[in-house]
Formats: C-alpha cells, sequence, structure tokens
C-alpha cells in the first residue's frame, strides 16, 4: 500500500523504496492489461533469483496507466555476481606516487576544473572481487560499496538471463528482458539518474553526480573547459567514458591541423596578385580572344576563356603551391593523431583497471541471443566445459547471405551515383541554354556568380546529398538485421560485425561523389570529332569536361556541401529531435506540481539510449575523419569546419546524454574497438588519394612541367601557360552531331573569321602530321604526374612508418606504473593469505591444546603446530 508520505507527494524525487533504505537499482514499466502471465513468471524467476520488487499502482504514475516495478539488488546478489563477472573492486589506497606537475602548468588553469569533479574518488589498488575474501576488500559499507554503475550493470546481467517460462516448462527462447520489451510485456527497462540535472538532491548520502556534470561539462558556455573523464566513466561506465575521451582527443588534434589549412588558404589569398594563369584567363587580350569549344552537343555554344575568370581565381585559393605542403602535413598529422591516441588510451587503460579486460571478460559477454538460437552444444577447450556454438554449414550459410546482401545494397549506391552522373551530363546542357544570355545577371549579389558548371555542381551535389540520407535510414535496418541473423557470439563480435558492414556501406555511400569528380571527372573525355559518352553515343550524355583551371574547385564544392550538410543534419537530429520528443512525452507530467513527479516517471519520459547510440556517434566522427584525410587536399579548410562542428558536438553531445536520455546501462572497454582500425586503413588510404589529387585533379603538376621545360626564352615563367595548355581543333571537321543547334551560337562567333576552337588536353594541332594525337609534352605530364605519386607516397609512408616506430603505445611511465602494481598486488594478497593461514592455524592450535587437556598426555605445543602446518 501507498504510505502516507507518498501521497502527501513527499520524497518522490528519491532514487530509494518507499522504506527509503534499499536503493531502486532499475525500474521496469508496463501497462497491467499486456501479457500479465508472462511478467508474474518473469517477476517471481527474478525474486527466485535473489533481486527484491517493489511496484508503483498506476494511480501513482502520471498518465494513470503505467506501473512502475522498481527493482533492488541486495549484498548477497551483488557479491555473488561480481565475482562471477570478476568486478574488480579496491582492497588498498594507492601509494604510487602522482606524475610531477608539467612546468608552467599554470598556463593551463583557466582551462581546468575543480579536482573534485575531475578526481571525484581516489585512487585503489583493485582486484577481481571474490565472495570468499570479503575482509580483504576495503568495504566499509556494504550499501555504498557497489557504485551505482556497477549495481545497474549487474541487475541488467540478471535481467538479460532470468526466463519468463515455468519450471515444469523448459522454453529456452523464452528468457530475457530484451524479449520482453520487444513483444509488449514491458514498456521500457532502465536504471535512474541520481537528481535532477539543474539541482542537487534533498538526499545528503546523494552524490548530485548528474547535476555536477550539468554544470560543468554539458552547458555550452563550458566548451573551453576540459571534460571530466572519471566523473563520465563512474557515471555512465568505460565504453561511454572512452568514447568522450577519444571525441576531445580528436577535437584538440584537429586544432593543428585547422591552424595549418588556414595558413595555406590565407598563403593562396595573399599570392592572390601573383597568379599569372589567372591574369592571362582573364586578360581581354589572352583569354578574350581565346574561344573554346562547346561543352555539350547541340544546346552548348562555343565561349570565350575570359568567362571562368572568376572561377579561375576561386580555383587558386585552393590550388597553389601551399597545397602539396598541406597535403604532406596531413598525411604525417594522421599518424600523429592515432599513435597519441593509442598512448591517451593506454594511460586511461591503467587509470580505469582496464588492462586485463578483455582476456578475463571475453567468455562471459556471450550474448543471450546466441546461448538460445545456438541449441548444439560442445567442450571447450580452454574452459573445459559445454557450451553453445553454431554448426559450419549453418554459418557459411548466414555468411553468404549477408555478403550478397551487401554487395547488392553497395550496388544500388553505385547505381544511385551513376544516376547523378546522368543527372549532371543531361542537366547542363539545359543550364548552358538556358543561361546563354545571362539571365542569371539580373539576380542581385550572386547573379553573376551562377555559371552552367556551378548551377550542374551545386545540385547535383544537393540531389546526391538527399539520396545518401534516404539509403543511410534504409540501410541501417537491414545491416541490424543482416547481423542479427549472423548471429555473433560475444558482444564485442557483434559491435565489430555491425561497425564493419556500417561503415562499408557509409565509405560508399558518402565518398562516392567525391571519388567521381577527383578521379574520373574530364579523365575521359575524348577530343572534338571523337568525344566519349557514358553509355556509348546513343545515350547522347557526353562525359563532362574539367574548366581550364581543373577540376579542383568543383571537387571542394561538392566536398563543402555534402559534408557541412551532414554535419548540419546530424545535430539538428541530434539536439532539436530529442528534446521535441521528450517535450511531447513529459507533457502530462507537466501538468502535476515537481513534488509529485517522480524520479522514475521523471526518467521514464526521457528518450531510451539504445545500444546502437554510441556506435552512431562513432560513426559520424569518422566519416568526418574521412572527409578531413582523404580529400583535403582540395579543401584545407575542412579541418577548421570540423574543428568548429566537434567543439559544439561534444557539448551537444554530453547535453544529450545528460538532459534528454535516460540513465544507460554501465558498460566496460578497454578502446574504440573496431574504429581504431578503420581510422588506420583510412589514414593509409589518404596519402594515397592526396597524392592522386594533386597529380591529376589539380593543375599543380602541368604547371610545374610548363615552368621548369617548357617555358618560352631563357627565365622560367608561367607566362604563356594557358595557351601552351590548350590544343586546337579545325571547326569545320567537327561533326554534325557535336554542333551547337542553329541560334544557340552567341553573337560574336563568325563561322568565317574564327576555323579554329580550343580545348583543353596536349594534342597536336589540325596540319600537323600526327594531328589529334597526344604530343611529347602530354607524356612528359603523365610522366611526372606518376614520379610524384610515387615521391610523395614514398616520402609519407616512411615518415608515417618511422613516427610509429619512435613513438611507443604505452607510455614507459604507464608500464613501470602497470608493472609495480601488479607486483603489490600479487605482494598483498600474498600477505593476506599467509595472515589468514597463520589465523586458520592458531584456531586450530588453541582447539588442539583443549581438546588435549582433556586427555591423559599431550604432545608439546611445538609438536601440535608442526602437524598443523
Amino acid at each position: 500500500h501507498t504510505s502516507k508520505i507518498d501521497k502527501l507527494g513527499q520524497n518522490r524525487d528519491s532514487v530509494y523504496f518507499r522504506d527509503g533504505v534499499r536503493r531502486i537499482d532499475f525500474v521496469l514499466s508496463y501497462l497491467m492489461f499486456f501479457l500479465q502471465e508472462r511478467r508474474r513468471e518473469f517477476e517471481a524467476n527474478l525474486e527466485k533469483a535473489g533481486l527484491e520488487l517493489e511496484t508503483e499502482d498506476k494511480s501513482e504514475s502520471d498518465d494513470r496507466k503505467t506501473y512502475y516495478l522498481k527493482i533492488h539488488a541486495p549484498w548477497e546478489v551483488l557479491a555473488t555476481y561480481a565475482d562471477v563477472l570478476k568486478i574488480k573492486v579496491p582492497f588498498k589506497a594507492s601509494d604510487i606516487p602522482k606524475a610531477r606537475e608539467v612546468p608552467l602548468e599554470w598556463l593551463t588553469h583557466p582551462f581546468r576544473l575543480p579536482d573534485n569533479i575531475m578526481r571525484p574518488e581516489p585512487d585503489y589498488f583493485t582486484a577481481p572481487f571474490d565472495k570468499s575474501k570479503v575482509d580483504f576488500f576495503l568495504i566499509d559499507d556494504k550499501d555504498t560499496f557497489f557504485p551505482p554503475s556497477t549495481r545497474n550493470r549487474i541487475v541488467y546481467y540478471i535481467l538479460t538471463r532470468c526466463p519468463y517460462y515455468k519450471e515444469d516448462r523448459k522454453e529456452k527462447d523464452k528468457t530475457g528482458i530484451n524479449r520482453l520489451l520487444n513483444n509488449g510485456t514491458y514498456t521500457s527497462a532502465y536504471p535512474l539518474h541520481d537528481c535532477k540535472y539543474w539541482k542537487k538532491a534533498q538526499d545528503m548520502q546523494c552524490e548530485s553526480e548528474r547535476y555536477h556534470l550539468y554544470r560543468y561539462w554539458a552547458r555550452f558556455l563550458c566548451f573551453y573547459k576540459e571534460q571530466p573523464l572519471n566523473l563520465i566513466k563512474k557515471y555512465y561506465g568505460e565504453k561511454i567514458g572512452i568514447y568522450f575521451a577519444w571525441l576531445g582527443f580528436y577535437t584538440e588534434m584537429l586544432f593543428f591541423a585547422a591552424v595549418m589549412g588556414v595558413i595555406c588558404f590565407v598563403y593562396g589569398v595573399l599570392s592572390y596578385e601573383d597568379n599569372i594563369t589567372s591574369k592571362e584567363i582573364c586578360d581581354l587580350e589572352i583569354g578574350g580572344r581565346i574561344v573554346m569549344c562547346p561543352l555539350c552537343d547541340k544546346k552548348c555554344s562555343y565561349w570565350k576563356l575570359n568567362s571562368t575568370c572568376l572561377s579561375s581565381w576561386q580555383s587558386h585559393l585552393f590550388d597553389n603551391e601551399g597545397t602539396v605542403f598541406f597535403a604532406i602535413f596531413m598525411g604525417i598529422w594522421v599518424t600523429l593523431f592515432l599513435e597519441f591516441w593509442k598512448r591517451r588510451q593506454a594511460r586511461l587503460e591503467y587509470e580505469w583497471d582496464l588492462v586485463d579486460f578483455e582476456e578475463e571478460q571475453q567468455q562471459l559477454q556471450i550474448r543471450p541471443e546466441y546461448e538460445l538460437k545456438c541449441t548444439g552444444r560442445r567442450l571447450n577447450r580452454i574452459t573445459q566445459e559445454m557450451e553453445p556454438y553454431l554448426p559450419f554449414p549453418s554459418k557459411c550459410a548466414r555468411f553468404c547471405l549477408s555478403g550478397a546482401t551487401v554487395l547488392f545494397w553497395t550496388c544500388l549506391i553505385v547505381a544511385c551515383i551513376m544516376g547523378v552522373i546522368a543527372y549532371r551530363l543531361a542537366v547542363y546542357a539545359a543550364f548552358a541554354s538556358v543561361m546563354k544570355d545571362s539571365s542569371t545577371s539580373k539576380i542581385q549579389l550572386v547573379g553573376s556568380l551562377i555559371t552552367p558548371q556551378l548551377a550542374t555542381s551545386v545540385t547535383a551535389s544537393c540531389i546526391n546529398f538527399v539520396i545518401i540520407l534516404i539509403l543511410n535510414f534504409l540501410y541501417e535496418h537491414v545491416a541490424i538485421w543482416i547481423t542479427d541473423m549472423e548471429i555473433p557470439k560475444t558482444h564485442l563480435e557483434y559491435e565489430n560485425k555491425l561497425t564493419m558492414k556500417m561503415f562499408m556501406f557509409q565509405f560508399v555511400n558518402y565518398y562516392s561523389s567525391c571519388f567521381y569528380v577527383a578521379f574520373f571527372k574530364g579523365q575521359f573525355v575524348g577530343y572534338p570529332g571523337n568525344y566519349t559518352y557514358m553509355f556509348g553515343k546513343w545515350s547522347k550524355l557526353r562525359n563532362e569536361e574539367c574548366a581550364p583551371g581543373g577540376c579542383l574547385i568543383e571537387l571542394t564544392t561538392q566536398l563543402l556541401i555534402v559534408m557541412a550538410g551532414k554535419q548540419m543534419v546530424g545535430n539538428v537530429q541530434e539536439a532539436l529531435l530529442p528534446l521535441l520528443r521528450n517535450w511531447w512525452g513529459s507533457r502530462k507530467g507537466r501538468s502535476h506540481p515537481e513534488s509529485t513527479y517522480s524520479r522514475w516517471e521523471q526518467d521514464h519520459d526521457l528518450q531510451n539510449f539504445s545500444q546502437f547510440g554510441l556506435f552512431y556517434e562513432y560513426l559520424e566522427m569518422v566519416i568526418q575523419f574521412g572527409f578531413i584525410t582523404l580529400f583535403v587536399a582540395s579543401f584545407p579548410l575542412a579541418p577548421l569546419l570540423a574543428l568548429f562542428n566537434n567543439i559544439l558536438e561534444v557539448r551537444v553531445d554530453a547535453w544529450k546524454f545528460t538532459t534528454q536520455f535516460r540513465r544507460p546501462v554501465a558498460a566496460k572497454s578497454r578502446n574504440i574497438g573496431a574504429w581504431e582500425e578503420i581510422l588506420n586503413v583510412v589514414a593509409i588510404l589518404s596519402v594515397v588519394t592526396n597524392a592522386f589529387i594533386m597529380a591529376f585533379t589539380s593543375d599543380m603538376i602541368p604547371r610545374l612541367v610548363y615552368l621548369y621545360a617548357y617555358h618560352p626564352g631563357s627565365e622560367a615563367t608561367m607566362r604563356g601557360y594557358i595557351t601552351n595548355s590548350l590544343s586546337l581543333y579545325n571547326i569545320s571537321q567537327i561533326p554534325e552531331s557535336n554542333l551547337p543547334e542553329a541560334g544557340e551560337n552567341p553573337s560574336w562567333f563568325n563561322s568565317s573569321t574564327i576555323t579554329t576552337c580550343s580545348y583543353r588536353d596536349y594534342r597536336y594541332p589540325p596540319g600537323h602530321e600526327k594531328q589529334y594525337t597526344h604530343n611529347m609534352q602530354f607524356w612528359h605530364i603523365l610522366a611526372a604526374k606518376l614520379a610524384f605519386i610515387i615521391i610523395m607516397e614514398h616520402v609519407v609512408f616512411v615518415v608515417k612508418f618511422f613516427v610509429a616506430w619512435l613513438i611507443p603505445d604505452v607510455p614507459t611511465e604507464v608500464k613501470a606504473r602497470i608493472k609495480r602494481e601488479r607486483f603489490l598486488v600479487q605482494e598483498y594478497l600474498h600477505n593476506y593469505e599467509v595472515e589468514k593461514l597463520k589465523m586458520q592455524l592458531s584456531q586450530s592450535f588453541c582447539l588442539s591444546t583443549e581438546t588435549a587437556s582433556l586427555l591423559p598426555s599431550s604432545p608439546s605445543k611445538h609438536q601440535v603446530l608442526s602437524e598443523c602446518i
């Protein structure tokens, strides 16, 4: 029955049972009229497992429909499962001296948080809990010995393995809270937050960790402060703590990449006036006299080179000598980032007692779904115990089906990209026809900037981005279904398989359009009279050409739209959607007085943090990492955009975890898992892609070849480069199908005086014995491009591997501390066992002497002690 205190609306914000003593470790909510028999069996089995339950009547809930089952784990249950799970607990205060203060550490004081927030608990020597050695551990109070994160982890472990069938009916599939949530028996299952996030708990025993996290971490005004990683780990568990540690470290390292990117961009701005190539394009006497061949069939007319004056200046901002240096710098930066992260991760493993976690816990992480679906049993050679297993034929069949599904979706992405490319080819002619009279120039401010190339690139990029979002939404459910079908054995294996499937799909989905612009556009165009077409001449979709300044500015546009668009959509989804859902879900609770709106109801109205929540956070950041490394040579400001986004991302994620989500079940993890290997692969691939971008997408190599080998006169100069980089074609030899339609040509074009047009290539002119074939300069440039790729890759890879070899993965100090702690733990355990043996011998000796006093004669004290030993 409800107590008088509850009826008066008091203490309903507490995290304790009605008796005010037993702590609420977990809450299950349900609607009474659904599946009552299953629920009764499940709750009966929970009580048999030793858990204590208390039901909150629907009349006390905010919607008058929902019941709340509060679960408390007593000491016996916690001790038993802590022993089973080998949870490390303190047994002695650490006496290892802390690291010395860094010189000039006072400079970092504005960024520091109070010591009680950064170090919420003292350092201890820890050892796996053993129920038979309770007196060995530092147990001052059994009710508070296990922190709330450990308590809810143990309770969740019981819930996922508790059956809901009667003892006389062994139905193996009827097990676990997850199945009960899926079939509607329960509507939710969650541990409680310790207090409101905007004010401390009234209970003095409560540490109000949620309040401290919000005050010092989740508010955006704290963006320049360090993160309280130890407090995050204590409240949410090591797995979430590792994510925020990685995200914070990644953001810190982005600062150096952003600074170098800004320097590279500023160099492009300052060298504006020295850009002879752009001056020649814009010069009416040079670029204004060069007549270019039509860029598409029928609808495109002849045009003058100086019409691309603006785009040539824009290209110089990103396509200059500083870009080469920046591409090499980023190849080294990514190595430093990964190597320094390994060191940071090793330090966290030591500080958070995760050094031996994987080896000890691997067998304890078997998924309940694996145990249920795998009916076969076989002997484990290591543990010598019978365990479930998946037969090899079944495993092969599931793997083949999974691979075929992933291949189908990858082909679907490629088909969508081909559709976007076809759109680009088809719509360019339409834009060229509409804009031939410069109708867009009437648009204020930006009208003069709009060209057919820009309009085509921007609209195609936007369409591609929408397709990316749609395919992502569809594939997420498919990837989860495929991974479930494979029945991974452990949680770690499940996460790794899902990670690889999702990243392979996202890699193709997000980066394929950038790869097309970077490496395919403008490479297979042909020349006037012999153009190449996407699907053959019958399709009339002529392959795209690059502007005279190269395709780099188009790659920059594509990268900017996809990267910035993804970040904007991601931030809206992460911040706005949970806020709106929580506002709608708690509308009834807000109508009640605050004193009657209980802690479990407040948390029930928050969004559930799914098992894939952290997975999507990692995926978002790794995709961003790919953008700023794979194509950074085309857009040096990409790291700066990523830095601004991540400063916001850290606080948005913190605000979301602290205020909008229910408290997640604490989980352990010693590293970032499969994401680390993915980052390594992306880092290696980025060296190759940036080398190819500088060689084939950028116009840098042709300019250097001209400067040092083909410049006129004895002085090295770029004058005449534009004329040299274009080839001529006789207009009279252009096939009818490639010529502009009547009325498409501009008024200045006179076919009687203009007999040739120019196109971007290195071919012999008309009248030459090898007319329209590649000249020697083309082969020199191609050889220079290949040589540049080989040299750049080898230089960067040598530096990368040297840096990786030079920087040890685990700091020497951490290695020494780990060895020292292991030695001390063994010593303390040995001393404990010796003292325990002495006590047993002493008790045995006393018992022997008492018995001996009743006998006629007895051996000496030394004889008794020697026999005992």
